[in-house]
């Protein structure tokens, strides 16, 4: 059988966007809310005290610097039926799925931030808990602005190769990400990066980073093998996407205002340099039956891979006008020169899905509503999922703090995480009621 290859998929992924390039950027509308390009823009507060929606109190200021202290809480029931479940591998062996019923302080995220000496030299200091996996981890970056077409960043972040890591968080329609979205992107790591808006309306981010995912890896464990990852977006109508381009039209948009984005990540990935499952907000590679691909048996009874090329290529599409939003993203896969500790069946593991979200707001700036769906078509089994949920926000003058409901059905989850809805392998469905804060 004939399958796509990384090659041809680069190929695809370039000459999309040229595609993107193609398309009229003259007479773009001036942005209603500034962009946020990993260094937010932000009103000079007048005095320190002083509160700025998404960059928290302003507890400093002064003619070296200043200091600002912003918090994100997610307190969450989640509860995944039926209680009993077991699946089984492509190759037949049984394991447990495992589901939870619980209520968790599930997130907490603690930022400093600010300047330093010259306002165009920033710093971020993270700490970031996710409770249900019981473990803290510290990170953050230094960046400096050459100019809003080239700010450059050194630390820890995201590897850019899917469209909610790009920054939009926590402006997600739920809590966290959709299946497809967690089964296929990468992760948060160590290395030095860039992003910027060269002309109004197209953008990109570009990362060389350690890893796939570094978060719960010390040194020892990594390779001389360094990923990298970049995605190159364009807003050809409005010129902008809403506040730190989120996914809901929250902003209630006047004009039609349209998003299409393509991403690229490669990684040599060692299973030593994988992070363990209690790391937060971690990327783990799955076989799409739900088994970690470096666990033992994964792919023929009794091998483990050592060694296997990550690539992944990401497509998205968004639009959003008059409370209305909707938004895609189609992903590709591709594990291959795999180095395994016995013969194995496949050369080549080839992956595909896509998510779909729309959402209206049925009470603008108080009460939204949305629908979700993901499909994952893997070579080893096919899951998929249907939901919807709704958004009210207590305070009319802000989105940073909300009620949310939402009502999942998965078939079979290529998925599994402490930290999001899914675990690996489940049937039935989800229910998920929380309330988080970000200020």
């Amino acid at each position: 059988m004939m399958r796509f290859k990384p090659q041809a998929a680069s190929r695809f992924a370039l000459l999309f966007f040229l595609l993107l390039c193609a398309l009229p950027l003259k007479g773009f509308a001036e942005s209603t809310e500034p962009q946020q390009l990993g260094v937010e823009e932000e009103e000079e507060a007048s005095e320190w005290g002083n509160i700025n929606p998404g960059r928290g109190f302003k507890v400093a200021k002064t003619p070296y610097g200043d200091l600002d202290i912003s918090l994100y809480l997610l307190l969450r029931y989640l509860n995944q039926l039926p209680a009993s479940q077991t699946a089984y591998s492509h190759l037949g062996v049984p394991y447990d799925v495992n589901p939870r019923n619980d209520i968790q302080l599930q997130r907490e995220m603690l930022f400093l931030s600010g300047w330093i000496y010259d306002p165009k030299l920033r710093y971020q200091s993270l700490i970031w808990t996710v409770n249900s996996t019981n473990q803290v981890a510290v990170a953050g970056n230094l960046n400096y602005t050459f100019s809003k077409a080239f700010i450059l960043f050194g630390g820890i972040g995201a590897l850019p190769g899917s469209r909610s890591l790009l920054g939009s968080f926590p402006y997600f329609y739920g809590t966290d990400r959709q299946m497809a979205d967690e089964f296929f992107r990468p992760g948060f790591t160590s290395g030095v990066w860039a992003r910027g808006e060269p002309v109004k309306g197209l953008a990109y981010a570009v990362m060389v980073g350690d890893n796939l995912s570094l978060i719960g890896i010390n040194a020892a464990k990594l390779t001389r093998e360094l990923a990298t990852s970049a995605q190159i977006w364009v807003m050809p109508t409005t010129g902008e996407f809403g506040v730190k381009e989120g996914f809901s039209d929250y902003e209630y948009h006047e004009k039609f205002a349209t998003r299409f984005g393509v991403g690229f990540t490669h990684s040599r990935e060692n299973r030593y340099s994988q992070p363990s499952i209690s790391a937060p907000d971690n990327t783990q590679i799955r076989d799409s039956d739900g088994v970690l691909f470096f666990s033992t048996g994964a792919l023929a009874d009794g091998v483990t891979v050592n060694n296997a090329d990550y690539y992944m290529t990401a497509l998205a599409a968004g639009f959003k006008y008059r409370g209305i939003s909707f938004n895609a993203e189609y992903y590709f896969r591709w594990l291959s020169n795999i180095d395994a500790t016995g013969p194995i069946p496949e050369s080549l593991i080839y992956d595909k899905g896509f998510t779909t979200q729309a959402g209206y707001e049925l009470l603008p700036k108080r009460l939204g509503v949305y629908g979700v769906g993901s499909v994952i078509s893997g070579q080893f089994s096919n899951s998929y999922e249907g939901g919807a949920g709704a958004n009210f926000y207590p305070v009319a003058s802000t989105r940073n703090w909300r009620l949310n409901a939402e009502g999942l059905y998965v078939y079979k989850s290529s998925q599994g995480s402490l930290f999001g809805y899914y675990a690996a392998g489940e049937r039935g469905p989800i229910l998920s009621l929380a309330t988080d804060i970000f200020f």
